[in-house]
């Protein structure tokens, strides 16, 4: 079985809400960072990651977590649905063999929102098991949220349960 944990958009899905054009533009203003690492200030990490943590925790996580990353991914995704042929995101929606797949989502993560969540697992046409589970109240970083570990309880459940 396989879990995607607030996955990225894959080729196809074309849902681009506000919260994630706020969280990426940083990266994405200039074509130039699709060649180089992009950094975020603390409010922008904030915004993106940790919004549902208080400050100190949120400077806390930033100064412990960021680190520039590759603009070249959020570019590449971007630019997936726009090039002819499979892309470093596409995947074959029709995999019958594939193993079941859950999608995690927290409900106020800004970069990669429930509607992203919800448009990947509805491109799926596959027979395969594929599901979503939103967790109420939390954000991008959820693995560092209060909580997580009855969320991951109910991850591996569902993989064991699952698994074949």
């Amino acid at each position: 079985a396989g879990v995607a944990l607030n996955s990225a958009p894959t080729e196809g899905v074309r849902v681009v809400p506000l919260s994630q054009v706020r969280s990426t533009f940083p990266v994405l203003k200039s074509p130039a960072n699709r060649h180089k690492a992009v950094g975020l200030t603390e409010e922008q990490w904030r915004y993106a990651f940790t919004n549902t943590f208080t400050e100190v925790e949120s400077k806390a996580l930033y100064e412990r977590y960021h680190v520039p990353a590759n603009g070249g991914i959020l570019w590449g995704s971007v630019l997936a649905n726009f090039r002819p042929g499979p892309q470093e995101t596409w995947v074959d929606y029709h995999n019958d063999d594939r193993a079941p797949l859950l999608f995690v989502s927290g409900s106020e993560d800004h970069i990669m929102p429930p509607a992203i969540q919800q448009s990947n697992r509805k491109h799926y046409k596959s027979k395969a098991i594929t599901e979503i589970r939103e967790y109420e109240g939390y954000g991008h970083l959820l693995p560092a949220q209060q909580g997580w570990e009855r969320i991951a309880d109910e991850v591996l459940a569902w993989a064991v349960e699952h698994s074949r």
